[in-house]
């Protein structure tokens, strides 16, 4: 005759011994597919290359749809996932991934010509000539920069980059780095409510 603890015992060493199963193929599972993909390593696991900047556009020269790509290394000893889903090991001299920089669509137009025609031959509508829009730049050379107020606000206009090209581009600026930035307000803009004291 069996004793009914023993079978209670069984029972309970049992469930302890597949729960210990599960916990033990849990931490395999989580230690195995510990790697990160490289994209999503952290600052100072990786440095990045500088672009290489156009002397002429003064934009990085992979620019295409106002993205640049750029190499990037992982710092030596750390393990990721390649794109591919390969698992690697890198030394520091490898490439792991690409990195994606915002950069400026230019197509030729100089702030600095823009603005010196404005101030000095604004009022022949030479401004306007330069940056694509000839319907204006005639009107302003047939009423004299429309009697010098035109000349005047489109001088202020163009400094402040309200007006640009007529093809959407961008001004070319002299120096890589931080320039100014337009922001605007659309149906799109998300506004945050503002939280009360």
């Amino acid at each position: 005759m069996a004793f009914p603890g023993s079978r209670l015992f069984s029972l309970r060493t049992m469930s302890l011994g597949i729960l210990f199963y599960c916990m033990y193929c849990h931490f395999q599972f989580v230690l195995a597919n510990d790697v990160d993909s490289c994209e999503s390593l952290r600052l100072g696991q990786y440095i990045c290359k500088a672009p290489r900047i156009d002397d002429a556009t003064q934009e990085p020269e992979n620019c295409k749809d106002m993205i640049a790509w750029v190499e990037c290394l992982p710092s030596p000893n750390v393990s990721c996932r390649l794109s591919n889903g390969t698992e690697f090991r890198f030394s520091g001299e490898e490439v792991g991934f690409n990195k994606s920089l915002p950069c400026r669509n230019v197509s030729g137009y100089s702030y600095k010509v823009a603005v010196a025609l404005s101030l000095f031959l604004g009022w022949l509508g030479a401004d306007r000539f330069y940056l694509g829009y000839p319907a204006l730049g005639l009107l302003k050379f047939c009423t004299v920069g429309f009697c010098g107020i035109g000349s005047l606000v489109d001088f202020m206009l163009i400094s402040m980059q309200v007006v640009g090209p007529s093809d959407k581009s961008d001004y070319i600026v002299d120096y890589y780095g931080a320039r100014l930035t337009r922001l605007s307000i659309t149906n799109e803009t998300y506004r945050r409510t503002q939280m009360s004291p």
